[in-house]
């Protein structure tokens, strides 16, 4: 089989004017920046398309979210949107809260504080990780098969919009990293891709990153994932 790309898009900003951490919460949808980012994002791949790219699989997490980013893209590529439950956002404690520093200081919330290196507020890191590359594998399998008769010099791509977190966690586990991590130096702006590249065998040759919707980035609001 020939080498292929499994690309992670993170969603566009969402419309939150109360800042709460919206989780797993359903009805959180893109903001009118967010819409733009997701057509921004359709573009790009309509033009790697044009290039001679063969992207032939697109799936989105159930969330709203995260439908919302695809679907500028399967309009342009004519491709449907398949859902997969296991790129969904992390499951998190402090779902639906503002997770202020006050908030984080009331005794009640401090169980779930003991183990950052879990962490101990929501879904194990490992478990995001895992399950988000068995979905990536699926993906790469899938994107391989759709291409079949196609001839193109380059190898088959999937596209697969998730949320900064699993994306994250995931990029670390290929990398050999860490799981354990300050949110707030996550490289996984909004709209970003995480591109992951494999070999013939399915063997992970390499993590590539890009934001092709960095213009919008400024100003952009982006409440930190779990």
């Amino acid at each position: 089989m020939p080498q292929a790309t499994v690309h992670l898009l993170r969603h566009g900003e969402v419309h939150n004017p109360d800042g709460v951490l919206y989780g797993r919460l359903p009805e959180f949808h893109l903001s009118e920046l967010g819409q733009e980012m997701a057509r921004t994002l359709a573009e790009h791949f309509s033009c790697r398309a044009a290039g001679g790219a063969r992207i032939t699989y697109l799936a989105a997490s159930p969330l709203d979210r995260a439908q919302e980013t695809a679907r500028p893209t399967s309009d342009a590529l004519k491709l449907q949107i398949h859902t997969d439950e296991r790129i969904i956002e992390a499951e998190n404690y402090f779902e639906g809260m503002r997770v202020t520093k006050a908030e984080l200081r009331r005794p009640k919330h401090w169980p779930r504080l003991v183990n950052p290196l879990r962490p101990s507020w929501g879904e194990p890191y490992k478990t995001q990780a895992s399950r988000v590359m068995e979905a990536v594998q699926d993906a790469r399998v899938r994107a391989i098969e759709l291409a079949a008769g196609d001839f193109g010099t380059d190898g088959p791509e999937a596209i697969m919009v998730s949320h900064q977190l699993p994306i994250w966690a995931t990029r670390l586990s290929a990398e050999g990293k860490p799981l354990w991590h300050d949110p707030r130096k996550r490289e996984c702006t909004l709209t970003s891709i995480t591109s992951l590249v494999f070999d013939d065998a399915g063997t992970l040759l390499r993590v590539q990153y890009s934001e092709p919707a960095a213009s919008l980035l400024p100003g952009a609001s982006s409440t930190p994932g779990a």
